[in-house]
């Protein structure tokens, strides 16, 4: 079976990071390199010169490991880059044990770690974020000053560019990951609309034209033919309306098109009407405006008459969804409303003003003797003001 574009797109950025981490991975050897540089240069000036070269002998390993398992998607988690964040700190910490107090005073000679230290807050942040990246660099600067022992203009320096590295490529890796996440339903939503044109085309070949076959001849026929023609006229509109609603689709934040609920809510007697680009709206909130939709019609279809015809309009202003379902009916006597709930039939009061409520929007009715009915639905997006 041929893969769908967005599939393949789909397996190639599992971790959408991976630069991030390649990048992390160049910087452990690098800093890594100046770090011996580091011990070669000051070992004659050392407390304890063996415990320097020990200590570069730990990072070499950990760099070796660290490198391949940052490489794969086995070591981007949690439990490790927390390891790497400690043992660097550790490593960092035995600087008082080898360094000399005129050399933890010094402007000019480092701690044991160097900036080797900084790849953990770079971890932290392509592996969850701005947030976990500007802690790590903060964890690293505050061992970086208790290593040394005395505040100055340098240190904070160091911790602020370690705290806004870690944040830097925090905000990379979410925006590379959100990117993605937004590429892949931009590409899912291209090849469902393919494959719906494909499926159109082949339903207009057969079921659409048989349909449509059967309700002419049992129009012409008449009698019962011509009852089995209007079932066969409805399923033709039903089918269509089917074929031709928008894809569903939904975002990272929970939202789907508000659109291909309603569109499959047409009938021969029901027209709606949605804007041409999406409507995207809270999951849940999408349900119960369409499960409200539906009640309304269903009132229509019960109280309105045989002969009456609905219709849905959807609008789209920003900051709030406006939905209207109108009828031609004869329009709902006054106290109706108010006597039904009396009597315990409760469809409007929890269907409609319920579902309208429990959104936080708001609800006008305006109907009359022989004018219809027409509701309308105000709903604000999530965060709009009202």
């Amino acid at each position: 079976m041929r893969k769908l574009p967005a599939e393949r797109v789909t397996k190639a950025i599992d971790d959408p990071a991976t630069p991030l981490w390649r990048g992390a991975i160049a910087l452990r050897i690098v800093t890594f390199l100046f770090a011996a540089a580091n011990v070669i240069t000051n070992q004659s000036d050392y407390i304890r010169p063996w415990l320097a070269w020990t200590t570069l002998g730990v990072m070499a390993l950990w760099s070796v490991f660290t490198s391949r398992a940052y490489s794969t998607t086995w070591g981007r988690r949690w439990s490790l880059v927390l390891i790497d964040l400690a043992l660097t700190c550790g490593l960092m910490s035995l600087s008082q044990l080898i360094m000399s107090d005129h050399q933890l005073l010094g402007l000019n000679v480092p701690l044991i770690t160097t900036i080797w230290a900084c790849v953990p807050a770079v971890a932290l942040g392509a592996l969850a974020g701005p947030a976990a990246g500007f802690g790590g660099g903060l964890t690293v600067g505050l061992f970086t000053y208790l290593s040394k022992g005395v505040p100055s203009l340098d240190l904070l320096r160091d911790i602020v560019l370690l705290a806004g590295a870690g944040m830097v490529v925090g905000m990379a890796s979410a925006t590379a990951r959100r990117s993605a996440v937004l590429l892949a339903q931009a590409l899912r939503a291209e090849a469902a609309t393919a494959e719906r044109e494909r499926l159109a085309r082949s339903i207009h070949d057969s079921v659409l034209q048989v349909l449509a076959r059967v309700r002419k001849r049992g129009l012409e026929v008449g009698g019962e033919a011509a009852e089995l023609a209007q079932l066969a006229g409805e399923q033709e509109v039903a089918l269509r309306n089917l074929v031709a609603a928008a894809p569903t689709d939904s975002t990272v934040d929970g939202e789907i098109d508000l659109r291909p609920g309603l569109q499959l809510l047409a009938t021969p007697k029901i027209q709606v009407s949605t804007p041409a680009t999406q409507v995207m709206f809270a999951a849940g909130a999408a349900g119960e405006l369409t499960s409200l939709v539906r009640e309304a019609l269903s009132n229509v279809d019960k109280h309105a008459g045989d002969d009456a015809r609905a219709w849905v309009l959807l609008e789209d202003l920003g900051e709030e969804i406006v939905l209207s379902v109108r009828d031609d009916g004869p329009g709902i006597p006054d106290g109706r409303i108010a006597s039904a709930a009396a009597e315990g039939r409760m469809g409007i009061e929890k269907s409609i003003k319920g579902r309208v409520e429990s959104l936080g929007g708001t609800l006008e009715l305006q109907t009359g003797p022989g004018e219809g009915t027409e509701w309308e639905v105000r709903v604000f997006r999530k965060g709009a003001a009202r």
